[in-house]
């Protein structure tokens, strides 16, 4: 039932989308309407959702609830403290390292907004490939991790090789009430699909030149 109740949230999201306004001026639609409250209102319920699959089973492999990298564990924080992760493909169990702050990684990546008006599948807002995707072609993208959002940064810290995860960042952890203008409205949760390919640290790349 709690998985059920999972998959029931994108009906409740599609739901909120039907209470649009429109401008007094020329009767357009906006197409982020009620936008905050229509993501807070699905990742708090994802979030308890995430918290109770764990509780039922604390050897979930499926879902994992990971804090930000900059705040401690031993404090006690609250949801929006945390990124959501449908793990899609673990890596192979021979890897077991995973990318420090420091590091510089390779990963392919596609960042979506939550459905909107136009967009009922989520505004592509960023990708480092193109679709559909072929991994014989695709050339993964390179970053520093120190140099992305929270929410991206913790969950590239906690990947391995060959780990491919979809990963939901509340506000808090992407772009803030402020968003990142146009491409990106203030409050948007951002939900990435990212597959870690490699990593390594700035001495081994500064060695290797």
């Amino acid at each position: 039932m709690i998985r059920k109740k999972i998959l029931f949230l994108t009906m409740i999201l599609f739901s909120a989308l039907g209470m649009v306004s429109c401008s007094e001026e020329d009767n357009t639609v906006d197409e982020f309407a009620n936008w905050q409250t229509v993501n807070e209102g699905f990742f708090y319920s994802l979030s308890d959702s995430v918290k109770s699959v764990i509780a039922a089973n604390p050897l979930e492999t499926e879902w994992k609830r990971i804090k930000t990298w900059n705040k401690s564990d031993s404090v006690a924080g609250v949801d929006t403290d945390y990124i959501l992760v449908k793990v899609l493909q673990a890596a192979p169990a021979t890897e077991t390292e995973m990318p420090l702050y420091l590091d510089t990684v390779t990963v392919h990546y596609k960042g979506c907004l939550l459905p909107s008006l136009s967009y009922r599948d989520g505004y592509v807002f960023d990708i480092s490939y193109t679709e559909p995707f072929d991994e014989d072609i695709a050339i993964p993208s390179k970053m520093a991790v120190a140099n992305v959002v929270n929410g991206f940064s913790t969950a590239i810290q906690n990947m391995r090789r060959g780990d491919h995860w979809l990963v939901y960042i509340p506000y808090q952890l992407g772009y803030g009430a402020a968003g990142s203008s146009p491409v990106i409205p203030g409050y948007s949760t951002l939900v990435f699909d990212i597959k870690m390919v490699d990593f390594w640290s700035v001495d081994f790349e500064e060695n290797r030149r």
